[in-house]
């Protein structure tokens, strides 16, 4: 009896003793130790750094890897956000503060070794890139990681920081580019991946990137880059690509940018401007309304883009990989169209006749309104449309033809319920950005909304699809519509995400084919 009860105490102890032990994990830089395994059988490590801090002589410098420190570094709170206006009410963060120090990334892992090779899923935040960050909890990871996914969420520098270009950059470049630093923050996350997610108990083969909006964007963009391209596996994107929406624009072009603003900061030379301090650059970056979006674009600098992305694509160039890309059915208010005006057929007509001129019969032909309430469907659709469908489109059809690689392209309808505490109607549609917290599972984390077993359903079958996707290159699953891909050419079949979601004929190719001739004319 002894015995047995020196045994029970003595793997009770062991047990103690296992279930106590540091969650520990060496990186580069040294070892981590996150905040161990949560009910859900997840394991979190935040902020953890995956580059120097870019200050002093390393503002507009490519990422430099990171410094060993000693000891065991914490990994429990979130690094710092990058500098950033407020300028996003959707916005909510849980982290640090917010400096220039900011290249840390988080992960969690249902992994319970680092011999396990589970699918990794790397997501890159959206916010126009002037602002986001990886601590939001709607791109928390816990809920996809409990699907047997490793996820990783990334920051990387954003508006004057991450994108200003100038002549005095690139001649001090390796490189001779200049620009583009937060894309390269994020090629530096995803060879961080490449390097470490296998302690992690994740497959560096098996690497899906992910985004939405400017994080969509920033997918096609390491799709299109020879820096990025051979470090993925899988791509998902919703609403936004580099082939329209904030496209990359010649060197030349961004460098002259840069020399206006250091010229209206009183900056003579490029040590000056960085003797300038964040705060200050940042209020100078952010004047002229919407936080600076577009003033610092995306440049084709010769290094992480070797040539325009479209060129890439349309080559075969990019990486060929399977794509999971859509967007919602109300991107854009009609009242961004009609600016003040009410929605009446010839309101409506005159506004369409001031963007397009001679071109306007044809743009009213395919986006008719004949009543108050057609009006106001039709505008809602061109101005989404002109905003980031269309450029979400162009990536899919370039993709699906020139990649050999199988697409799987969504059509997002379900409107967010109403927010707690207001008496408004919801929303018509599904408003840019309102697909997140369903896709990644996370309607729990956000308390904004009045969420019903509608949303739930909706939710499920959305995160279902994503899982399987970032685990086979496939959406399709047990339980699930069939979601049939979109190959070379062929039928263009679109799967409508809402409470009883269904395969749809593509039903507007002929819009997006015009709206191609006039933005390339």
């Amino acid at each position: 009896m002894r015995r047995t009860l020196l045994v029970m105490a003595i793997s009770l102890f062991c047990a103690a003793v296992v279930v106590a032990a540091p969650d520990r994990v060496k990186v580069d830089g040294g070892i981590i130790e996150g905040m161990g395994r949560q009910p859900s059988g997840v394991r979190i490590f935040r902020g953890i750094p995956f580059a120097q801090p870019p200050v002093g002589d390393l503002r507009w410098r490519e990422p430099q890897p990171v410094k060993s420190w000693t000891g065991v570094r914490p990994a429990v709170k979130f690094g710092p956000r990058c500098m950033q206006p407020t300028i996003f009410s959707d916005m909510i963060f849980r982290s640090d503060g917010m400096s220039e120090d900011c290249l840390y990334l988080n992960v969690w892992t249902p992994a319970r070794s680092s011999a396990e090779r589970l699918p990794v899923l790397v997501y890159f935040y959206g916010g126009g890139f002037v602002a986001g960050d990886s601590s939001e909890p709607r791109y928390d990871g816990e809920s996809m990681a409990a699907k047997g996914i490793v996820v990783v969420t990334v920051n990387y520098r954003l508006g004057v920081f991450g994108f200003l270009a100038h002549p005095e950059l690139t001649r001090e470049s390796p490189h001779k580019s200049s620009g583009n630093y937060g894309l390269l923050d994020q090629n530096a996350a995803l060879r961080w991946v490449q390097r470490n997610i296998a302690a992690f108990g994740g497959d560096p083969r098996r690497v899906t990137i992910a985004g939405e909006s400017a994080g969509s964007v920033s997918v096609s963009a390491q799709m299109a880059s020879p820096l990025s391209k051979g470090l993925i596996a899988g791509a998902i994107g919703e609403s936004g690509s580099i082939l329209g929406t904030l496209r990359a624009v010649p060197l030349e072009q961004a460098e002259r940018e840069g020399v206006k603003f250091a010229a209206a900061l009183g900056a003579k030379s490029l040590a000056e401007l960085r003797a300038v301090s964040a705060e200050k650059l940042l209020e100078a970056a952010t004047k002229g309304g919407m936080g600076g979006i577009g003033r610092f674009p995306i440049t084709i600098d010769g290094y992480f883009f070797t040539e325009p992305p479209a060129v890439t694509y349309e080559a075969g160039r990019q990486a060929r990989v399977p794509l999971l890309i859509g967007w919602n059915s109300e991107e854009m208010s009609w009242l961004a169209l009609l600016r003040g005006r009410e929605p009446t057929p010839e309101n409506y007509a005159q506004a369409v006749r001031e963007l397009y001129g001679e071109r306007a019969a044809e743009i009213l032909k395919l986006y008719p309104a004949a009543t108050r309430e057609e009006v106001i469907e039709a505008a809602t659709d061109l101005a989404s449309d002109r905003f980031i469908a269309f450029s979400t489109w162009k990536w899919a059809d370039v993709h699906s033809r020139t990649s050999g690689q199988p697409v799987y392209r969504y059509f997002y309808a379900h409107p967010r319920p109403r927010r707690r505490g207001e008496n408004a109607a919801p929303a018509r549609g599904a408003i840019h950005s309102a697909e997140i917290e369903y896709a990644l599972g996370n309607l729990a984390v956000n308390n904004v909304y009045e969420w019903t077993p509608d949303d739930y359903k909706v939710s499920k079958v959305i995160q279902e699809y994503f899982a399987n996707f970032i685990k086979r290159g496939d959406p399709n699953g047990p339980g699930l519509p069939l979601w049939p891909a979109i190959r070379g050419g062929g039928p263009v079949q679109v799967m409508r995400l809402d409470v009883e979601s269904r395969v749809e004929p593509e039903r507007n190719r002929a819009r997006y084919l015009l709206l191609d001739q006039l933005i390339e004319k």
